[in-house]
This record gives structure tokens, C-alpha cells and sequence, in this order.
């Protein structure tokens, strides 16, 4: 700065308003120190700002899998709010492990971040006690935290699964399927709750070879939809529990004579060109990203109001596979 200065024929305090984009610099004064920064190559110096600021106008985010087109959205509308509030967002993905997820968190604690958003992978998250307590801003978002009090942006699992049942149901079957993800995911839980709910409430049995919980490889997906598709009361339709689910489910009955419906939770590329169009319960991914991030830098700005629970509506939207009729 003292050589920005000297250059331009100013004084040092004239440069960090310049610098800072402070008023009460002359528009010809501010073209000098502009230009003698750009002779001199002079770039600000963050690690000095943050002894003197005590923040790193940067935040955290840890979530799934950054390759899935659902994160890949709340991702982006995470870092258009952190981009508008001045900040950098650094991002990583747990895939689905807690200890990595423990291990991106305190990575990003330890390079000082103002603030967290975590898509959780375990159900423990004493460990980020001390980082709340010492003034890392933290939101969760998609599932809650396990065993602590933190704010959280989630979807109408349980609500969203109901609607697109219920559109079944209505489209005349009482044989309806569930394929999900892992039991212990929060919102695999709450999907496979809301098919139950959906279910109880048409005064519908459910069998225990029509719902089926795990990994969402297409090989298990395959094999629980070859289960629900044979004996003597095969299902007529199924609800996929999430888009990876939905998309081995359109490749196995794609090469069946006889279709069945079927309603995926989660939207993806290219749903409404396949044959026929998928219809969907979709999540509202970026409006999750943004809601956290809001929230998130509402609290860094200094916001006292007791622990958040905000959780957004999912939204049917039928195209075509969710209307067919059952076959018999």
C-alpha cells in the first residue's frame, strides 16, 4: 500500500478507501490509485484482514456428492448467496460417509471459515459443538443433525411421498410399490413414511414384497422391482424413492410388454422426453441452498432467534408414466 501510495501521490488512508470501496475519494483520484494497483500488480492481503476483521468472508459446504444433479443445484444457489454477501464457498462431498464428512468439516474449521452448511451423513454431530460454541455460523440442510440443536433446511419428505401415492391411488391402483434408499437416511426414512401414511389412509394393505430399502445400485433396484413385479398380486405401480432409483426403474421397465405407472421423488434431465415422460415429485434444490445460505448469513450478521426449522413444500408434477391405468 505504501507503494500504491508513493505512485499515485497519495496518502495511505486514500488507498484503503479505495481499496475498500469506501466514499469520499474524487473520481479522478481513485483512476490514479486504481492505476498505479494495476502497474504495481498489488493485490490485497486476506490473512492481514482477518487479524484486523476476525472473518475470512468464506464459508463451508459439505454434502453428498457433488456429481448428483440435486446437490449440484443446492450447491449453486448455496454459493449465489455467498457470492452476493462477498464470500468464497468451499465445497466438498462426504459420499455418504460420516467420517469424511467429520473429516471436510473440521478441515474447513481449521482454515477458519465463518460459517458451515452440512448436508449430514452420520447422526452424530457432537463434534461440532466447540466450533458452534467458539462462533462458526452453522446450517444444516436436506436432513437434520443428530444430537444437537442447529438450524435446518428440509424438505416435506413425508408430505411429498403421500401426493404422489395418493396420485396413484387415484389413478386407480391398490397395488403400489416403494423402492428407497437406505433406511437410516433421514429422508429415505421419512419417503418410506409417507408411502406407509399414503397407503393407511386409502385403507390399503401394504405387503412386504411391495416397499424395499437399500443401496440404490441398479443391480438392487433390478432385484427388488423383479420381487414386486412377480407372484400372485404383483404391483400395478411404483413410487421410486429418488432420482437414482427412478432411472434404474425406467431402464428395467422400459423392456416389459405390459407397463406399470410409476412416480419418482426427485426431478432429473431429460424426465419429460423419455417414453413416456416420467412424472415426478420434485424438490425444490436450489431454493433449499438458498434458504440455508440466507439463514446461514443472517445468523453470521449477527441474527439471536432460537433454532430454525424451516421445511420447504414438494410439488407434483405429472407427465404421463404416473397415469397410466392399471392393467388389471
Amino acid at each position: 500500500m505504501k507503494d500504491v501510495a508513493a505512485r499515485a501521490g497519495v496518502g495511505l488512508k486514500t488507498v484503503s478507501r479505495v481499496v475498500n470501496e469506501e466514499p469520499g475519494v474524487t473520481p479522478d483520484t481513485t483512476a490514479r490509485v486504481q492505476a498505479a494497483i494495476d502497474a504495481l500488480g498489488f493485490r490485497r492481503n486476506d490473512s492481514a484482514r482477518l487479524l484486523r476483521t476476525r472473518r475470512t468472508a468464506s464459508v463451508g459446504l459439505v454434502l453428498e456428492d457433488l456429481a448428483d444433479p440435486f446437490y449440484a443445484a443446492l450447491s449453486r444457489a448455496v454459493e449465489d448467496v455467498a457470492g452476493a454477501h462477498g464470500a468464497l464457498l468451499f465445497t466438498g462431498s462426504s459420499t455418504e460417509n460420516p467420517r469424511r464428512e467429520q473429516e471436510l468439516v473440521l478441515a474447513f474449521c481449521a482454515r477458519r471459515v465463518d460459517g458451515l452448511v452440512v448436508v449430514p451423513a452420520g447422526d452424530d454431530h457432537r463434534y461440532l459443538s466447540p466450533e458452534i460454541d467458539a462462533g462458526v455460523a452453522t446450517v444444516f440442510v436436506d436432513r437434520p443433525a443428530g444430537r444437537i440443536d442447529a438450524d435446518v433446511v428440509l424438505t416435506d419428505n413425508a408430505g411429498g411421498t403421500r401426493t404422489g401415492v395418493a396420485h396413484l391411488i387415484a389413478h386407480g391402483h391398490r397395488r403400489i410399490g416403494f423402492i428407497g434408499d437406505q433406511p437410516g437416511i433421514h429422508t429415505a426414512a421419512e419417503r418410506l413414511r409417507g408411502y406407509r401414511e399414503a397407503m393407511a389412509d386409502a385403507g390399503l394393505a401394504v405387503r412386504p414384497e411391495w416397499y424395499a430399502m437399500g443401496p440404490t445400485t441398479p443391480e438392487r433396484v433390478q432385484a427388488a422391482l423383479a420381487v414386486m413385479l412377480s407372484g400372485p398380486e404383483p404391483v400395478t405401480a411404483l413410487l421410486a424413492g429418488n432420482n437414482r432409483v427412478t432411472v434404474s426403474a425406467v431402464r428395467v421397465l422400459s423392456g416389459r410388454p405390459e407397463r406399470i405407472a410409476l412416480v419418482g421423488f426427485d426431478d432429473f434431465e431429460l424426465a419429460d422426453l423419455l417414453d413416456p415422460p416420467v412424472t415426478v415429485v420434485a424438490q425444490d434444490a436450489p431454493g433449499l441452498g438458498r434458504t440455508a445460505a440466507q439463514l446461514l448469513f443472517r445468523r453470521l450478521d449477527g441474527a439471536e432467534e432460537g433454532t430454525s426449522r424451516v421445511e420447504l413444500p414438494a410439488r407434483l408434477v405429472p407427465r404421463g408414466s404416473g397415469e397410466i391405468p392399471p392393467s388389471s
